[in-house]
């Protein structure tokens, strides 16, 4: 995958997240290109970032850090191979208490 493939497959696949988070009605934030901070009401957050250099989408939340890898036509968690959408919304349900559904 080169360098412009990647950023637009992660460019779209963080446009879809947007929209599910604003959908859910929560609270996010994108201070910088590629990169979304969700709040939840205790505090606490989740951040989704494209990492460039590793063509990679990194997702840090309360339970760890999570780096996931373009495979077919989404993203695989390098450890596990869990997708990233399954892996998020669990993250989201556990941490902040809503249930989303890309």
């Amino acid at each position: 995958m080169t360098e412009i493939e990647f950023n637009q497959a992660a460019s779209t696949t963080l446009a879809r997240i947007e929209q599910v988070l604003e959908d859910a009605d929560l609270d996010f934030e994108t201070p910088a290109d590629g990169i979304i901070e969700v709040e939840f009401d205790d505090g606490s957050k989740i951040i989704i970032n494209r990492h460039g250099v590793a063509r990679e989408i990194w997702v840090a939340a309360r339970s760890g850090g999570f780096h996931f890898k373009p495979q077919g036509a989404g993203w695989a968690d390098t450890k596990s191979g869990e997708p990233l959408h399954d892996k998020l919304a669990a993250l989201i349900a556990a941490q902040g208490g809503v249930m989303v559904r890309f």
